[in-house]
Protein backbone atom coordinates (compact mmCIF):
# COMPACT_ATOMS: atom_id res chain seq x y z
CA UNK A 1 0.00 0.00 0.00
CA UNK A 2 1.14 3.12 -0.85
CA UNK A 3 1.93 6.15 1.77
CA UNK A 4 -1.07 8.51 2.66
CA UNK A 5 -2.05 10.82 0.47
CA UNK A 6 -0.60 14.27 0.96
CA UNK A 7 -2.73 17.00 3.49
CA UNK A 8 -4.38 13.98 5.25
CA UNK A 9 -6.07 15.12 8.20
CA UNK A 10 -4.40 13.87 11.28
CA UNK A 11 -7.04 13.09 14.33
CA UNK A 12 -6.54 11.99 17.72
CA UNK A 13 -6.88 8.12 18.84
CA UNK A 14 -7.73 9.48 22.31
CA UNK A 15 -5.01 8.01 24.07
CA UNK A 16 -2.53 10.91 24.14
CA UNK A 17 0.50 8.67 24.29
CA UNK A 18 -0.45 6.97 21.58
CA UNK A 19 -0.96 9.82 19.19
CA UNK A 20 2.64 10.73 20.73
CA UNK A 21 4.12 7.74 19.65
CA UNK A 22 2.41 7.32 16.36
CA UNK A 23 2.10 11.06 15.60
CA UNK A 24 -1.69 11.01 15.41
CA UNK A 25 -3.84 8.91 12.96
CA UNK A 26 -4.34 10.00 9.56
CA UNK A 27 -7.88 9.49 7.18
CA UNK A 28 -7.09 6.36 5.47
CA UNK A 29 -5.17 4.60 7.77
CA UNK A 30 -6.34 0.98 8.33
CA UNK A 31 -4.67 0.22 11.74
CA UNK A 32 -4.41 -3.33 12.53
CA UNK A 33 -3.64 -4.77 16.08
CA UNK A 34 -1.84 -7.83 16.82
CA UNK A 35 -3.44 -8.76 20.31
CA UNK A 36 -1.29 -11.26 22.46
CA UNK A 37 -3.49 -12.18 24.83
CA UNK A 38 -6.79 -11.67 22.97
CA UNK A 39 -8.46 -8.88 25.08
CA UNK A 40 -5.48 -6.22 25.14
CA UNK A 41 -6.90 -3.92 22.28
CA UNK A 42 -10.19 -3.14 23.60
CA UNK A 43 -9.35 -0.35 25.99
CA UNK A 44 -7.80 1.45 22.66
CA UNK A 45 -10.56 0.48 20.83
CA UNK A 46 -13.21 2.21 23.09
CA UNK A 47 -11.13 4.97 23.52
CA UNK A 48 -11.05 5.46 19.61
CA UNK A 49 -14.49 5.22 19.67
CA UNK A 50 -14.79 7.80 22.21
CA UNK A 51 -12.89 10.41 20.33
CA UNK A 52 -14.63 9.45 17.31
CA UNK A 53 -18.02 10.38 19.14
CA UNK A 54 -16.48 13.69 20.34
CA UNK A 55 -16.07 14.28 16.65
CA UNK A 56 -19.59 13.59 16.20
CA UNK A 57 -18.09 11.44 13.52
CA UNK A 58 -20.13 8.10 12.53
CA UNK A 59 -19.08 4.70 13.44
CA UNK A 60 -19.23 1.00 11.89
CA UNK A 61 -18.65 -1.75 14.47
CA UNK A 62 -18.58 -4.95 12.76
CA UNK A 63 -18.85 -8.07 15.38
CA UNK A 64 -18.06 -11.39 14.80
CA UNK A 65 -17.40 -12.72 18.63
CA UNK A 66 -19.86 -10.81 20.79
CA UNK A 67 -23.74 -10.81 20.32
CA UNK A 68 -25.43 -7.09 20.48
CA UNK A 69 -26.63 -7.30 24.15
CA UNK A 70 -22.89 -8.20 25.27
CA UNK A 71 -21.33 -5.49 23.01
CA UNK A 72 -24.28 -2.79 24.31
CA UNK A 73 -22.84 -4.08 27.80
CA UNK A 74 -19.41 -3.27 27.05
CA UNK A 75 -19.90 -0.50 25.46
CA UNK A 76 -21.56 0.77 28.04
CA UNK A 77 -22.65 4.48 27.51
CA UNK A 78 -20.46 5.02 24.03
CA UNK A 79 -23.61 2.85 22.55
CA UNK A 80 -25.83 5.53 23.66
CA UNK A 81 -24.35 7.33 20.10
CA UNK A 82 -27.43 7.85 17.31
CA UNK A 83 -24.01 7.76 15.04
CA UNK A 84 -23.47 4.67 15.66
CA UNK A 85 -24.34 1.36 13.73
CA UNK A 86 -23.43 -1.95 15.02
CA UNK A 87 -23.33 -4.72 12.02
CA UNK A 88 -24.37 -8.29 13.77
CA UNK A 89 -22.74 -11.04 12.36
CA UNK A 90 -22.29 -13.26 15.47
CA UNK A 91 -26.17 -13.73 15.75
CA UNK A 92 -26.19 -16.11 12.86
CA UNK A 93 -22.93 -16.73 12.80
CA UNK A 94 -21.54 -18.26 15.43
CA UNK A 95 -24.52 -18.03 17.19
CA UNK A 96 -26.15 -19.98 14.67
CA UNK A 97 -29.52 -18.26 14.85
CA UNK A 98 -30.25 -19.67 18.40
CA UNK A 99 -33.14 -18.52 20.17
CA UNK A 100 -31.45 -17.19 22.82
CA UNK A 101 -29.59 -14.86 20.71
CA UNK A 102 -32.79 -13.73 18.34
CA UNK A 103 -34.64 -12.86 21.44
CA UNK A 104 -32.84 -9.74 21.68
CA UNK A 105 -34.37 -8.56 18.71
CA UNK A 106 -37.95 -9.43 19.90
CA UNK A 107 -37.43 -8.20 23.43
CA UNK A 108 -35.86 -4.54 23.34
CA UNK A 109 -35.88 -3.30 19.97
CA UNK A 110 -37.52 0.09 20.59
CA UNK A 111 -34.79 0.36 23.83
CA UNK A 112 -31.54 0.56 21.26
CA UNK A 113 -29.49 2.91 22.15
CA UNK A 114 -27.96 2.74 18.54
CA UNK A 115 -28.75 1.38 15.56
CA UNK A 116 -28.06 -2.22 15.23
CA UNK A 117 -28.21 -4.53 11.76
CA UNK A 118 -28.02 -8.20 11.42
CA UNK A 119 -26.14 -10.05 8.72
CA UNK A 120 -28.41 -12.90 7.94
CA UNK A 121 -25.79 -14.97 6.04
CA UNK A 122 -22.29 -13.61 7.59
CA UNK A 123 -21.04 -17.10 6.13
CA UNK A 124 -21.41 -15.74 3.05
CA UNK A 125 -18.46 -13.34 2.65
CA UNK A 126 -19.73 -11.58 -0.20
CA UNK A 127 -23.14 -10.49 2.10
CA UNK A 128 -20.96 -8.81 4.68
CA UNK A 129 -19.60 -7.33 2.33
CA UNK A 130 -22.40 -6.18 0.57
CA UNK A 131 -23.93 -4.99 4.25
CA UNK A 132 -20.83 -3.25 5.22
CA UNK A 133 -20.72 -0.56 2.33
CA UNK A 134 -24.19 -0.87 1.74
CA UNK A 135 -24.16 1.05 5.57
CA UNK A 136 -21.52 3.32 4.72
CA UNK A 137 -22.86 4.25 1.26
CA UNK A 138 -25.99 6.03 3.28
CA UNK A 139 -23.52 8.09 5.63
CA UNK A 140 -21.36 11.15 5.16
CA UNK A 141 -17.64 12.10 6.05
CA UNK A 142 -14.93 10.45 7.39
CA UNK A 143 -16.54 7.17 8.68
CA UNK A 144 -14.49 5.51 11.83
CA UNK A 145 -14.73 1.07 11.64
CA UNK A 146 -13.71 -1.22 14.10
CA UNK A 147 -13.73 -4.87 13.05
CA UNK A 148 -13.69 -7.35 15.96
CA UNK A 149 -11.85 -9.10 14.95
CA UNK A 150 -10.56 -11.20 11.75
CA UNK A 151 -9.64 -14.00 14.35
CA UNK A 152 -13.61 -14.29 14.75
CA UNK A 153 -13.45 -14.14 11.10
CA UNK A 154 -11.54 -16.69 10.31
CA UNK A 155 -13.54 -18.72 12.75
CA UNK A 156 -16.87 -18.62 10.77
CA UNK A 157 -15.59 -18.51 7.44
CA UNK A 158 -13.04 -21.31 7.68
CA UNK A 159 -9.98 -21.10 6.72
CA UNK A 160 -7.06 -18.02 6.29
CA UNK A 161 -7.72 -17.41 2.73
CA UNK A 162 -11.02 -16.19 2.74
CA UNK A 163 -9.54 -13.94 5.76
CA UNK A 164 -7.14 -12.46 3.54
CA UNK A 165 -9.15 -12.05 1.01
CA UNK A 166 -11.67 -9.79 2.67
CA UNK A 167 -8.80 -7.48 4.24
CA UNK A 168 -6.94 -7.28 0.83
CA UNK A 169 -10.11 -6.18 -0.58
CA UNK A 170 -11.64 -3.92 2.37
CA UNK A 171 -8.43 -2.15 2.78
CA UNK A 172 -8.14 -0.07 -0.39
CA UNK A 173 -11.28 0.43 -0.39
CA UNK A 174 -11.40 2.23 3.01
CA UNK A 175 -8.23 4.00 2.29
CA UNK A 176 -10.22 5.81 -0.67
CA UNK A 177 -13.34 6.32 1.18
CA UNK A 178 -11.56 8.36 3.64
CA UNK A 179 -12.32 6.37 6.81
CA UNK A 180 -10.22 5.54 9.33
CA UNK A 181 -10.42 1.53 10.48
CA UNK A 182 -9.62 -0.27 13.86
CA UNK A 183 -8.84 -4.24 12.51
CA UNK A 184 -8.58 -6.52 16.09
CA UNK A 185 -6.05 -10.00 15.45
CA UNK A 186 -5.56 -12.36 18.21
CA UNK A 187 -1.75 -13.08 17.41
CA UNK A 188 -1.35 -16.67 18.36
CA UNK A 189 -4.61 -17.91 16.59
CA UNK A 190 -3.05 -17.08 12.90
CA UNK A 191 0.06 -18.52 10.81
CA UNK A 192 3.16 -15.55 10.28
CA UNK A 193 2.22 -15.84 6.54
CA UNK A 194 -0.83 -13.94 7.07
CA UNK A 195 0.23 -11.63 9.41
CA UNK A 196 3.18 -10.28 6.89
CA UNK A 197 0.54 -10.09 5.02
CA UNK A 198 -1.77 -8.12 6.58
CA UNK A 199 0.59 -5.55 8.22
CA UNK A 200 2.10 -5.23 4.11
CA UNK A 201 -1.09 -3.94 3.06
CA UNK A 202 -2.16 -1.88 6.46
CA UNK A 203 -1.00 1.82 7.03
CA UNK A 204 -0.28 1.22 10.75
CA UNK A 205 0.35 -1.99 12.85
CA UNK A 206 1.07 -2.17 16.60
CA UNK A 207 1.58 -5.13 18.64
CA UNK A 208 0.21 -5.84 22.22
CA UNK A 209 1.57 -8.16 24.62
CA UNK A 210 1.84 -9.41 28.17
CA UNK A 211 4.27 -10.80 29.60
CA UNK A 212 4.97 -11.68 33.86
CA UNK A 213 1.71 -9.03 34.09
CA UNK A 214 3.06 -6.72 32.37
CA UNK A 215 1.66 -5.25 29.04
CA UNK A 216 3.28 -3.64 26.59
CA UNK A 217 2.89 -1.81 22.92
CA UNK A 218 5.09 -1.80 20.54
CA UNK A 219 4.32 -0.20 16.67
CA UNK A 220 5.55 -2.31 14.22
CA UNK A 221 5.04 0.08 10.90
CA UNK A 222 3.36 3.58 10.51
CA UNK A 223 3.60 4.74 7.05
CA UNK A 224 3.83 8.44 6.34
CA UNK A 225 5.67 9.30 9.41
CA UNK A 226 9.33 9.38 10.95
CA UNK A 227 9.50 7.98 13.59
CA UNK A 228 12.39 6.63 16.02
CA UNK A 229 10.47 4.51 18.37
CA UNK A 230 9.57 1.60 15.70
CA UNK A 231 9.85 -2.13 17.51
CA UNK A 232 10.23 -0.44 20.85
CA UNK A 233 7.63 -1.82 23.47
CA UNK A 234 6.82 0.52 25.57
CA UNK A 235 5.04 -0.49 28.96
CA UNK A 236 1.91 0.17 30.22
CA UNK A 237 -1.33 0.02 32.17
CA UNK A 238 -5.08 0.70 32.08
CA UNK A 239 -7.97 1.39 34.92
CA UNK A 240 -11.51 1.38 33.20
CA UNK A 241 -10.51 3.65 29.91
CA UNK A 242 -7.41 5.49 30.98
CA UNK A 243 -4.39 4.23 29.45
CA UNK A 244 -0.83 5.44 31.45
CA UNK A 245 2.53 4.53 29.59
CA UNK A 246 5.48 3.87 31.59
CA UNK A 247 7.33 6.91 30.46
CA UNK A 248 4.50 9.00 31.77
CA UNK A 249 4.95 7.62 35.49
CA UNK A 250 8.47 8.12 35.46
CA UNK A 251 8.71 11.84 33.78
CA UNK A 252 10.49 13.77 36.62
CA UNK A 253 8.12 16.87 37.23
CA UNK A 254 6.73 17.44 33.65
CA UNK A 255 2.34 16.76 34.23
CA UNK A 256 1.18 15.77 30.89
CA UNK A 257 -2.42 18.26 30.66
CA UNK A 258 -4.39 15.82 28.70
CA UNK A 259 -3.97 13.28 30.74
CA UNK A 260 -5.01 15.31 33.67
CA UNK A 261 -8.15 16.77 32.01
CA UNK A 262 -9.20 13.37 30.82
CA UNK A 263 -8.84 11.79 34.63
CA UNK A 264 -10.91 14.65 36.23
CA UNK A 265 -13.69 15.01 33.62
CA UNK A 266 -14.20 11.04 33.78
CA UNK A 267 -14.45 11.95 37.78
CA UNK A 268 -17.15 13.84 37.22
CA UNK A 269 -18.83 11.75 34.98
CA UNK A 270 -19.19 14.00 32.13
CA UNK A 271 -18.34 13.32 28.51
CA UNK A 272 -16.28 14.80 26.16
CA UNK A 273 -19.44 16.50 24.51
CA UNK A 274 -20.90 17.60 27.83
CA UNK A 275 -17.81 19.21 28.96
CA UNK A 276 -17.45 21.04 25.83
CA UNK A 277 -20.79 22.79 26.08
CA UNK A 278 -20.21 23.75 29.35
CA UNK A 279 -17.09 25.49 28.98
CA UNK A 280 -18.33 26.78 25.36
CA UNK A 281 -15.77 24.93 22.94
CA UNK A 282 -16.62 22.14 20.61
CA UNK A 283 -16.15 18.59 21.33
CA UNK A 284 -13.58 17.61 19.12
CA UNK A 285 -11.10 20.35 20.64
CA UNK A 286 -11.69 18.44 24.17
CA UNK A 287 -10.32 15.27 22.39
CA UNK A 288 -7.70 17.13 21.27
CA UNK A 289 -6.59 18.52 24.64
CA UNK A 290 -7.10 15.23 26.12
CA UNK A 291 -4.93 13.95 23.11
CA UNK A 292 -2.29 16.39 23.54
CA UNK A 293 -2.65 17.46 20.11
CA UNK A 294 -3.01 20.66 21.11
CA UNK A 295 -3.26 23.06 24.36
CA UNK A 296 -6.44 25.57 25.45
CA UNK A 297 -6.19 29.18 25.46
CA UNK A 298 -5.87 30.35 28.94
CA UNK A 299 -9.98 31.49 29.02
CA UNK A 300 -10.59 27.79 28.25
CA UNK A 301 -8.65 25.94 31.21
CA UNK A 302 -9.85 28.49 33.29
CA UNK A 303 -13.06 27.79 32.72
CA UNK A 304 -12.15 24.13 32.54
CA UNK A 305 -11.28 24.00 35.99
CA UNK A 306 -14.14 26.06 36.95
CA UNK A 307 -16.59 23.58 35.42
CA UNK A 308 -14.85 21.09 37.30
CA UNK A 309 -14.69 22.60 40.36
CA UNK A 310 -10.68 22.15 40.47
CA UNK A 311 -8.06 25.11 40.56
CA UNK A 312 -5.85 25.64 37.54
CA UNK A 313 -3.01 24.47 39.56
CA UNK A 314 -4.09 20.94 39.63
CA UNK A 315 -3.89 20.68 35.95
CA UNK A 316 -0.29 20.76 36.81
CA UNK A 317 0.36 19.53 39.86
CA UNK A 318 2.08 16.19 40.82
CA UNK A 319 -0.32 13.98 42.52
CA UNK A 320 2.68 13.18 45.13
CA UNK A 321 1.82 16.62 46.99
CA UNK A 322 -1.92 16.30 46.26
CA UNK A 323 -1.30 12.75 48.41
CA UNK A 324 0.09 14.70 51.43
CA UNK A 325 -3.02 16.00 52.46
CA UNK A 326 -4.97 14.80 55.37
CA UNK A 327 -8.75 16.83 55.88
CA UNK A 328 -10.98 17.91 52.83
CA UNK A 329 -13.71 20.67 54.46
CA UNK A 330 -16.88 19.99 53.83
CA UNK A 331 -16.79 22.54 50.71
CA UNK A 332 -14.82 20.70 48.92
CA UNK A 333 -17.05 18.13 47.98
CA UNK A 334 -18.66 18.11 44.27
CA UNK A 335 -21.81 16.60 42.98
CA UNK A 336 -20.77 13.88 39.73
CA UNK A 337 -22.94 13.03 37.37
CA UNK A 338 -23.95 9.56 36.92
CA UNK A 339 -24.30 7.79 33.61
CA UNK A 340 -27.83 7.09 32.57
CA UNK A 341 -29.17 7.98 35.91
CA UNK A 342 -32.41 9.93 36.18
CA UNK A 343 -31.10 13.07 37.88
CA UNK A 344 -34.51 13.68 39.98
CA UNK A 345 -33.99 10.21 41.32
CA UNK A 346 -30.56 10.22 42.26
CA UNK A 347 -27.52 12.23 43.99
CA UNK A 348 -23.82 11.22 43.78
CA UNK A 349 -21.07 13.71 45.94
CA UNK A 350 -17.70 13.15 45.96
CA UNK A 351 -16.44 14.08 49.16
CA UNK A 352 -12.96 14.48 48.35
CA UNK A 353 -11.42 16.62 45.86
CA UNK A 354 -11.92 15.72 41.91
CA UNK A 355 -8.43 15.77 41.34
CA UNK A 356 -7.16 14.15 44.92
CA UNK A 357 -5.91 10.46 43.63
CA UNK A 358 -6.00 7.84 46.22
CA UNK A 359 -6.86 3.84 46.50
CA UNK A 360 -10.42 5.18 47.65
CA UNK A 361 -13.24 7.32 46.42
CA UNK A 362 -15.82 8.33 49.47
CA UNK A 363 -19.00 9.04 47.95
CA UNK A 364 -22.14 10.62 50.15
CA UNK A 365 -25.56 8.90 47.81
CA UNK A 366 -29.09 9.62 47.82
CA UNK A 367 -31.76 7.59 46.43
CA UNK A 368 -34.98 9.63 45.90
CA UNK A 369 -38.27 8.05 47.80
CA UNK A 370 -40.28 5.12 45.37
CA UNK A 371 -36.91 5.87 42.96
CA UNK A 372 -35.91 2.85 40.71
CA UNK A 373 -32.54 2.79 39.41
CA UNK A 374 -32.19 0.75 36.19
CA UNK A 375 -28.45 -0.54 37.36
CA UNK A 376 -25.55 0.20 39.19
CA UNK A 377 -24.51 3.67 40.40
CA UNK A 378 -20.47 2.71 38.54
CA UNK A 379 -18.77 0.87 35.73
CA UNK A 380 -16.20 -0.06 38.48
CA UNK A 381 -13.62 -3.72 38.20
CA UNK A 382 -12.61 -2.85 42.13
CA UNK A 383 -14.02 -3.92 44.95
CA UNK A 384 -16.72 -1.34 47.02
CA UNK A 385 -18.59 -1.41 50.29
CA UNK A 386 -21.05 0.61 50.84
CA UNK A 387 -22.90 1.55 54.77
CA UNK A 388 -26.72 2.85 54.68
CA UNK A 389 -27.10 5.91 56.58
CA UNK A 390 -30.52 6.09 56.54
CA UNK A 391 -33.42 4.72 54.96
CA UNK A 392 -34.77 1.36 53.24
CA UNK A 393 -33.04 0.03 50.14
CA UNK A 394 -33.79 -3.03 47.93
CA UNK A 395 -30.43 -4.60 45.90
CA UNK A 396 -30.92 -7.25 42.79
CA UNK A 397 -27.93 -9.21 41.77
CA UNK A 398 -28.13 -12.05 40.10
CA UNK A 399 -32.15 -11.97 40.46
CA UNK A 400 -31.90 -11.92 44.21
CA UNK A 401 -33.34 -9.10 46.12
CA UNK A 402 -31.32 -8.16 49.23
CA UNK A 403 -33.26 -5.66 51.51
CA UNK A 404 -31.15 -2.94 53.21
CA UNK A 405 -31.80 -0.75 56.06
CA UNK A 406 -29.90 2.19 58.19
CA UNK A 407 -26.75 0.20 59.25
CA UNK A 408 -26.08 -2.53 56.93
CA UNK A 409 -22.97 -2.78 54.85
CA UNK A 410 -22.97 -3.92 51.58
CA UNK A 411 -19.44 -5.54 49.93
CA UNK A 412 -19.16 -6.12 46.32
CA UNK A 413 -15.98 -7.87 44.98
CA UNK A 414 -17.15 -8.61 41.57
CA UNK A 415 -20.58 -8.68 41.90
CA UNK A 416 -22.66 -5.83 39.90
CA UNK A 417 -26.10 -4.65 41.04
CA UNK A 418 -28.71 -4.75 38.06
CA UNK A 419 -31.09 -2.48 40.09
CA UNK A 420 -31.60 -0.45 43.08
CA UNK A 421 -34.66 0.90 44.40
CA UNK A 422 -36.07 2.66 47.40
CA UNK A 423 -39.08 1.64 48.71
CA UNK A 424 -39.80 4.12 51.74
CA UNK A 425 -41.46 7.30 52.00
CA UNK A 426 -38.28 8.88 52.68
CA UNK A 427 -34.84 9.72 50.83
CA UNK A 428 -31.97 6.92 51.38
CA UNK A 429 -28.36 7.68 52.10
CA UNK A 430 -25.57 6.22 51.46
CA UNK A 431 -21.95 6.34 51.98
CA UNK A 432 -20.39 4.45 48.95
CA UNK A 433 -16.63 3.27 48.60
CA UNK A 434 -15.24 2.56 45.53
CA UNK A 435 -11.60 0.75 45.62
CA UNK A 436 -8.89 0.34 43.58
Amino acid sequence: MSAAKPGKQRVASGVSQLDRLLGGLFIGDNVVWHDDAGSLASVFCLNFIQASQSQNKPIIYVTFDRSPRNLLERLGPLADYPGLTILDCFTWGKGSGSDVFLRFYKDVEAEWPCRIVRVEEPRQVDQVMDALYGIHASMAGDVRFVFESLTGMQDLWGGEDHVLNFYTHSCPRLYELNTIAYWILEKNAHSSRLRAHINQIAQVSIELSIKRGTTSLTILKAERRSLDNLHKPFNYWTKDLTIVFEDEKRSSGKIELGLRLKEVRSKRGLSQTELAKLVGVTPSTISQVESNLIYPSLPALVKMAEVLSVEVSSFFQAKTEMGKRLVFPATEASVVKLSDMPEETIIAKLLTPVDFDAKAEPYLIEIAPEAKLPSHFFIHKGEEIGYVLSGKLQMTVEKAVHKLRSGDVVYLASEMPTQWSNPGPGTAKLLWIKIR
